[in-house]
């Protein structure tokens, strides 16, 4: 397929030391560093980065696949340059105007990125890092299955509470819903990689004009596929109530 693993958080088929994990552990802990990263100092984030590129070597991810991964947050971190910059700028304009002649800061210090700036830079890198272990080495079906098993847990325990077993509907609307909605992002940038590849088989340059373009019709095959796919589980439902 056009894209192969060079696609962000494209599943790798070859397995590795976390392909063993149960997927409903992966899941668990994908949640659980995710929330808890948020609360990291900076040095904490950077340590975490290096431990989990360290782990992603371990488990035989390449430095393109992780390098790829990362492309979302290389935009990002672009972006938060940008705002610390013009933040620098502000107070820089500030300090000049009320110190009186007596300290005239660097100009030098406008090009170093604030502090919370940078820790909120960190914290997306871990989070993607942690997300990109993750969908490379959970299939899609394992995600079902995962999602699947916790919704019958969660709703099994509170069809035992009194009064509540009429009200707990058994069907598994949450977990479908879920699974397209995490089965759709590396489907997305899977999509992306493709449009962008064709982009440069017909010799086309990077810039604005590219963007305004591929983006209106990475929207438009989004929204295609995404129509197939809700057809397909209309077309299943109806096969399952009349048929089994």
């Amino acid at each position: 397929m056009v894209g192969g693993n060079n696609s962000v958080f494209k599943y790798k088929t070859v397995k590795g030391y976390l392909h063993k994990i149960p997927s409903i552990i992966k899941f668990i802990l994908f949640l659980f560093f995710s929330v808890i990263c948020m609360s990291f100092p900076s040095s904490f984030l950077l340590a975490g980065i290096f431990i989990l590129i360290f782990t992603a070597f371990v488990c035989e991810f390449t430095l393109q696949e992780q390098l790829t991964d990362l492309k979302p947050a290389f935009f990002y971190a672009v972006l938060m340059y940008a705002l610390s910059l013009f933040s620098n700028l502000f107070d820089y304009l500030h300090i000049l105007k009320n110190s009186n002649n007596f300290f005239t800061p660097s100009l030098l210090t406008l090009f170093f990125p604030r502090h919370d700036f940078i820790r909120i830079t960190l914290r997306l890198l871990l989070i993607i890092q942690i997300s990109a272990l993750f969908f490379r080495t959970t299939s899609s079906i394992e995600i079902r299955q995962c999602l699947s098993g916790l919704e019958q847990h969660i709703k099994f325990a509170f069809s035992r509470l009194p009064f509540m077993e009429k009200r707990i509907s058994k069907d598994l609307n949450f977990t479908q819903s879920l699974c397209l909605f995490l089965g759709f992002i590396p489907e997305i940038f899977t999509l992306w990689s493709n449009i962008n590849l064709a982009w440069k088989a017909r010799s086309g340059k990077n810039g604005i004009n590219k963007i305004k373009i591929l983006v209106f019709v990475l929207i438009s095959v989004s929204f295609e596929k995404a129509a197939v796919k809700a057809r397909a589980i209309e077309a299943r439902s109806y096969y399952e109530r009349n048929f089994k």
